[in-house]
């Protein structure tokens, strides 16, 4: 008789509460599970399920951008496991089956969903939770690792922690005791400094060091990314670093060189040290453990720059000693062990960095050790802030050496520290006189670089309303002497007749400069910095939905293309508050209401249009400052050359936005009537009664002017007269003129870190770096200014659509 299952009912004890039924299934491995019936939410897995375990050994591990790992090679085999398996079995199984030896195993797998973290089978435990993880697979990924055993040439390395013996006889000791501690010297300026943890900090004329004196846990989870046990770590580490030190007669090329052998050698062997001298032709180190012999010296050789260790006693006493004592670790070995990693994850953070050493070497780094290593680390790969500052003037002479027509300018304070720098380039220049409308937006971000500073911005927009980069300055703080600098240079490169239109804030000095040093031009409030300025001088106490809804009617006021419309809006505005309407009103709405501005903006409002410019700053803000340029010129050479080629396939007579913008008015032209008459003057109804000028390209209802494209009442009389829309659109939508904007390229600049020659007419030129520096904590992360309350956008109450309200709607219901 064939049975398929077997029920079980199962109820509490005293027959109250609900029955269970249990029914058992033999499952695909030949096993019975037991499962609660379908109507319970439980499901459970007897003991004995098998997992195929795919066995992979001799490959390498791969990290992807997001920091997940992948196997890469070596060889495969299968076998099934299940819990009853013991971990010596499992072990001796994956052991023969790779020929490989047991002791110099170990085995990882993934947790499931976690391609970042390797765990660790270590012990019967460790492999039957691995199971338990994997439950709801049919295959676990395993990973077997061997490390090669390095033997130690005995005859001239000093004999392990563990057996504390002394130095093969071929290594000469030192000739008679020495009373370490009568003799150790106490300087006052070699105090001890705490991080958190005693750290022993040694300096001389020509060189800074601080070692950390860190202490080793008992203990490190092998939960931990990329973690193997701590025994297999320190073994790692000393098959690296323990013949960093080999006895006397071993030569260095400097006291520097000598130091860092002496800190790996310490780490390799387990055991922490304090300097007795340390200067630039000598150095006496002993162990820091009360009574220990272990000594070293070393010293030059006469006529040289070498380091010879002249005496060593590598004898060890100090039994115990590493777990209250701690390691040798300083910031630049830090920086050295990192650099690798940091080259390919430049957002390495301070917390994973001591993560991953003391899971690599077992040492407890503290936050900021860990965030200096890094910092040295950047400096040594990217170069130096200091040096980048001294090499502006030869930066500045290859801009416009390579990019020829392109305007590269600094100036420096009275003591030579940089004050700010100017940077155009000509197919920048080149492309705003040609191709872009008359308008340019000025904004500013804060740099979070080690010397701080400002990056102050003019961008345009492009027939496609895309941003244009013109021109960018950094300078050491935002202020009105230097915003009224970066306008005198942007008027030295645009050498332009046409009348010019800012986008700008009113404040900063930026009103007064504006208008004497482009004459003639216009000027823009910013609706933004209006908006926050506005906020900050309301003295009546305003919930936040007051403050919107009087937000919502400025930006309406603003927009409003005609004065009774703006009078309406701000109407509503004095309904709420008396004192928000005043501000109004004294804020000078002829630059900033659409009603009443004299030139064309095209509806730029705000003047952080050039957002994706300031993002390339902000990525490459960490950078000494000629990288920093250097990495925006690129980005803006990328800019040029993807616009350009996309462009060439176009095949529409105006810029994709500005196509659809025209047709989404074309559409609006079937309802209207237009009645003709003998002159250029066309009266045309719909919803309204709208006036059009053909020859001035004027419509009463102010969208002509306002956007350069013509209105739906536009079209329609351009439409009776047998005409194209095309004629009367703006020159600057065109493809021609948008292939035109983009049709100079931005060349490289080669060696921007070469040095100065000393034959260049540059060389007595010094710039210094600024006094200022970066403050204590973290950098933030937001852009100042911009509040909370205006990101909401507007929202027409009569067709739902944004950017507008209802008594500027022009939608068709």
């Amino acid at each position: 008789m064939e049975i398929n299952s077997l029920r079980l009912v199962a109820g509490k004890q005293g027959g109250k509460g609900k029955k269970k039924e249990l029914e058992f299934f033999p499952s695909c491995f030949g096993f019975w599970e037991w499962k609660i019936c379908p109507r319970s939410a439980m499901c459970l897995v007897m003991a004995g399920k098998k997992i195929i375990a795919i066995c992979q050994s001799g490959g390498e591990f791969e990290a992807d951008k997001d920091g997940s790992l992948s196997y890469r090679g070596g060889d495969a085999h299968a076998i099934d496991i299940d819990d009853q398996m013991k971990f010596n079995e499992f072990k001796m199984e994956v052991a023969e089956m790779f020929n490989c030896s047991i002791s110099t195993m170990s085995i990882k797998y993934f947790l499931p969903k976690n391609k970042k973290t390797l765990i660790t089978i270590s012990n019967d435990k460790d492999l039957k939770r691995m199971i338990k993880f994997h439950v709801d697979s049919v295959t676990v990924d395993i990973y077997v690792m061997t490390e090669e055993v390095v033997a130690l040439d005995v005859s001239n390395m000093p004999a392990s922690r563990s057996s504390r013996t002394t130095l093969s006889e071929a290594v000469v000791p030192v000739d008679a005791p020495l009373d370490m501690k009568d003799d150790m010297v106490d300087d006052t300026t070699y105090p001890d400094v705490s991080l958190g943890l005693p750290l022993d900090v040694v300096d001389d004329t020509t060189h800074v060091d601080v070692d950390a004196q860190i202490t080793m846990p008992n203990e490190i989870s092998p939960v931990l990314p990329l973690s193997i046990s701590n025994e297999e770590k320190h073994v790692k580490a000393a098959q690296q670093w323990q013949n960093t030190i080999t006895g006397v007669g071993q030569r260095f090329s400097g006291v520097h060189e000598f130091r860092e052998a002496l800190r790996k050698y310490a780490i390799a062997h387990q055991f922490a040290f304090r300097y007795k001298k340390n200067d630039s032709h000598r150095v006496t180190v002993k162990c820091k453990a009360e009574g220990c012999p272990w000594r070293i010296h070393a010293s030059r050789l006469s006529t040289t720059q070498l380091i010879c260790i002249k005496k060593m006693n590598a004898t060890h006493t100090c039994e115990g000693a590493v777990v209250t004592t701690g390691y040798q670790a300083t910031r630049s070995w830090v920086a050295s062990i990192i650099m690798d990693k940091l080259k390919v994850f430049p957002n390495y953070k301070p917390k994973d960095i001591v993560n991953d050493i003391k899971q690599e070497y077992g040492i407890q780094l503290n936050y900021f050790q860990a965030w200096r290593g890094k910092e040295i680390a950047k400096e040594q790969l990217q170069g130096s802030y200091k040096e980048a500052y001294s090499q502006l003037p030869f930066f500045c002479e290859k801009i416009m050496e390579t990019n020829p027509g392109s305007f590269a300018t600094f100036t420096t304070k009275e003591d030579s520290s940089f004050h700010r720098l100017f940077v155009s380039f000509h197919a920048s220049l080149y492309g705003f006189q040609q191709g872009c409308r008359p308008l340019l937006f000025l904004d500013s971000i804060s740099l979070k670089s080690k010397y701080q500073g400002t990056l102050l911005a003019a961008t345009a927009a492009d027939g496609d309303d895309g941003v244009f980069p013109v021109a960018f300055s950094v300078v050491d703080a935002e202020t009105d002497d230097n915003w009224h600098w970066f306008l005198l240079q942007l008027k030295s490169a645009l050498p332009t007749s046409r009348p010019i239109t800012f986008v700008a804030d009113r404040e900063k000095g930026l009103r007064e400069s504006i208008a004497e040093i482009f004459q003639g031009s216009f000027h823009g409030y910013c609706l933004r910095y209006l908006t926050e300025q506005l906020l900050k001088d309301l003295k009546g106490q305003f919930s936040h939905e007051v403050k919107r809804l009087m937000v919502e009617d400025f930006y309406a006021a603003a927009y409003a293309p005609r004065p009774e419309s703006f009078q309406r809006c701000l109407e509503t505005i004095k309904s709420i508050s008396l004192e928000a309407y005043n501000w109004l009103i004294q804020s000078e709405p002829m630059n900033w209401a659409n009603a009443f501005f004299q030139s064309a903006r095209y509806n730029h409002m705000a003047s952080n249009f050039g957002e994706l410019f300031y993002s390339w700053a902000s990525e490459a803000h960490e950078l000494p400052i000629t990288q920093m340029v250097d990495v925006i010129r690129g980005k803006i050479m990328e800019l040029f050359f993807t616009r350009r080629t996309d462009s060439n396939q176009w095949m529409t007579r105006l810029t994709p936005s500005m196509e659809e913008k025209l047709e989404k008015e074309t559409v609006k032209v079937r309802p209207l009537q237009v009645l003709l008459s003998g002159g250029n003057t066309f009266e045309v109804r719909g919803d309204t009664i709208e006036v059009v000028d053909i020859d001035h390209w004027d419509c009463s209802c102010k969208g002509w002017q306002l956007t350069g494209l013509p209105c739906c009442h536009a079209i329609a009389v351009i439409s009776c007269i047998g005409q194209s829309p095309y004629e009367y659109c703006s020159r600057y939508f065109t493809t021609e003129s948008y292939r035109l904007t983009y049709s100079e390229s931005v060349h490289p600049i080669p060696n921007v870190d070469r040095p100065m020659e000393k034959d260049s007419s540059l060389v007595a030129v010094t710039v210094t770096p600024p006094p200022t520096r970066r403050p204590p904590g973290r950098p933030t992360t937001k852009r100042f200014g911009s509040q909370e309350v205006v990101k909401r956008q507007l929202q027409c109450s009569r067709c739902k659509g944004v950017g507008h309200n209802k008594s500027t709607c022009k939608e068709l219901l």
